[in-house]
């Protein structure tokens, strides 16, 4: 079992590239915190990542909360901020602006992205005639039941490009700007999905880059016996594990498990389990059809009231009324 697409395909990771930005002299373009426009890029996910790659050109990015220095951004180069902190992209560090929240919205009458231009005044030197071009999209994705990828991702991930563009994260933003130009039928889409895969292309450098001492899911997908028991879990969640169980086929010991397990995943390996498998049941609980005893045996559980109460415990409903608030009379999903 690929553990990361097992992961990515439960919490239905989808994309929108929105804004395709020319910029030029003295500009700043601020994002607000995702609260504030999460429901209106993305109205049909739970969690809303944001994104950046600039095309050509050089630019700065900055954390509004100040949590961060800025950083350069030079073509080829990709920022995600899973913590949806307001920021800004600027053609000169401390610039800020108040966000335009007017211009997040999902068009009916054209297709993604939205074509920009910015800037164009005297900056008093520096970066003064340099233009960059840079696109901005979102991630969207399932935060509940359990998503274990938001809890293991920092605030900001930079990935820079490589000089020659002909490493895979430029050979992706490259297609991206070849999309977008030639503007034909299902470029939206296209577009859509290379956002998909540019972030799992950062995703996979930044897990290269954490240092082997380093904690969290990520880390534990590295670790040898802690991947192991991941790979079991997510390749067989309906077996009747138990923790001697899972020891047992990864070369551990109970205690020995236990232990490794939660210093890298933060929950021990049972409760990891647990909540996997309400993910999955909460998947199953939208295909229509699928009652809710034969979603609880999909999943591993010996009963259906079992279920009920497992899924009450941490959802706070029980699946039926959870199933029902999820979709509308015609049928389709809420936010």
């Amino acid at each position: 079992m690929e553990i990361l697409s097992d992961v990515l395909r439960a919490i239905r990771l989808n994309g929108a590239l929105f804004f395709d930005v020319e910029a030029k002299a003295t500009w700043v373009a601020e994002t607000p915190a995702m609260p504030r426009i999460a429901s209106l890029v993305m109205p049909d996910s739970e969690h809303v990542i944001g994104f950046h790659a600039v095309l050509s050109g050089s630019c700065w990015a900055e954390l509004g909360d100040g949590s961060a220095p800025a950083v350069r951004l030079n073509a080829g180069d990709v920022i995600i901020l899973p913590g949806g902190v307001q920021h800004s992209l600027c053609s000169a560090p401390g610039m800020r602006a108040e966000p335009d929240l007017s211009v997040y919205y999902r068009p009916m009458d054209r297709p993604l992205p939205f074509v920009m231009q910015t800037g164009g005044g005297d900056s008093g030197g520096g970066d003064s005639g340099e233009g960059v071009r840079f696109v901005c999209g979102y991630l969207g994705c399932d935060a509940r039941p359990f998503n274990p990828l938001l809890d293991a991702l920092p605030d900001f991930i930079h990935a820079r490009g490589q000089a020659d563009g002909v490493g895979r994260v430029g050979q992706l933003i490259q297609m991206a700007l070849d999309e977008s130009q030639i503007r034909r039928d299902g470029s939206e889409i296209m577009l859509a999905r290379l956002s998909e895969l540019l972030f799992v292309e950062v995703l996979r450098a930044y897990v290269e880059t954490l240092a082997d001492d380093s904690r969290g899911w990520l880390s534990g997908l590295r670790d040898r016996h802690v991947g192991a028991a991941l790979r079991l879990i997510h390749g067989r969640p309906a077996e009747a594990w138990t923790l001697e169980g899972l020891g047992r086929e990864v070369g551990l010991s109970r205690s020995v498990l236990a232990e490794r397990f939660t210093h890298y995943v933060h929950m021990p390996p049972m409760h990891y389990l647990s909540r996997w498998r309400l993910q999955l049941a909460a998947r199953l609980l939208e295909r229509p059809g699928v009652s809710i005893s034969e979603v609880s045996q999909k999943v591993g559980y010996e009963s259906e009231a079992a279920f009920n109460r497992a899924f009450k415990k941490l959802m706070g409903t029980p699946p039926g009324v959870w199933r029902n608030n999820r979709t509308s009379i015609n049928g389709v999903r809420r936010p």
